[in-house]
């Protein structure tokens, strides 16, 4: 984390005016959780948890290393895994288990975050069943924002862990090959948290929280420029799945044997 800080250390120096918008606020009642469903919370079954938000009926978008231990390094199986849409105060719009877990090919997981980690920290979540609600409606998402834009989180974290917060005030302060800056809060369970933009007047996501920083003190979180990776994630988990239902028809217990 500390060499990746120094690498934008003199972007960041320059930008003083999100200095002041870290506020978040708590959507602890159905009113003022309305719309944001779709953000949930990802436990896993031996260490933690992470934020994602369904980006179809069955797929979750989070961030590739909370696919892992970060203890022992070790990646959770997709039965380890548990997806709770909307969870508030111990109650979810929808919980789901998860059939397969895909992460961007190009991701390698490490202790020690650098720009390639954040560049491709995504994953995909394929649900066991797709979430069909008019309650949790899943989100679009946009393209990558440039510097000065202002941006939205949705997120759990260690200290917030039974109810979304909202940080409606942050922005991007830099963009870097495939990498965002942003005044946005973010701590341990934020990982994976959507990043909004309204620019279109509808809630659309444009980057993923992967890790955070400090700049003279001030907090930064850093993220993928999403589209070009989300891209290449679809075509992993279709390619996978086409070999998946390939090896199942070439399994022995799918032939049918006559007896001579």
């Amino acid at each position: 984390m500390r060499i990746l800080f120094l690498l934008f250390a003199a972007l960041l120096s320059a930008t003083a005016a999100w200095a002041d918008i870290h506020r978040l606020r708590q959507l602890n009642t159905g009113d003022e959780s309305r719309g944001w469903e779709a953000v949930g919370r990802i436990d896993f079954d031996t260490s933690g948890f992470c934020t994602g938000v369904l980006v179809a009926p069955d797929l979750v978008l989070t961030a590739g290393h909370c696919l892992y231990d970060k203890t022992t390094g070790r990646k959770f199986t997709a039965s380890e895994i548990r997806f709770s849409a909307g969870l508030r105060n111990g109650r979810a719009s929808a919980y789901r288990a998860v059939k397969h877990a895909v992460l961007h090919p190009r991701y390698r997981f490490s202790r020690n975050t650098d720009a390639a980690q954040v560049r491709n920290d995504v994953a995909l979540l394929q649900l066991a069943r797709p979430i069909r609600t008019t309650e949790v409606a899943p989100f679009d998402t946009a393209g990558r924002p440039g510097p000065g834009a202002r941006i939205s989180v949705v997120s759990y974290a260690h200290d917030r862990a039974e109810a979304p917060s909202l940080q409606e005030a942050c922005e991007v302060v830099d963009r870097r090959r495939g990498v965002l800056v942003m005044s946005c809060d973010a701590d341990f369970g934020a990982s994976g948290a959507p990043v909004f933009s309204l620019a279109s007047g509808e809630p659309q996501i444009v980057s993923l929280i992967s890790a955070k920083a400090e700049s003279n003190g001030t907090p930064v979180s850093l993220g993928t420029s999403l589209a070009e990776p989300l891209a290449v994630l679809m075509v992993e988990l279709k390619a996978q799945s086409l070999f998946r239902q390939a090896s199942d028809r070439t399994r022995p217990g799918g032939a049918k044997f006559i007896r001579p």
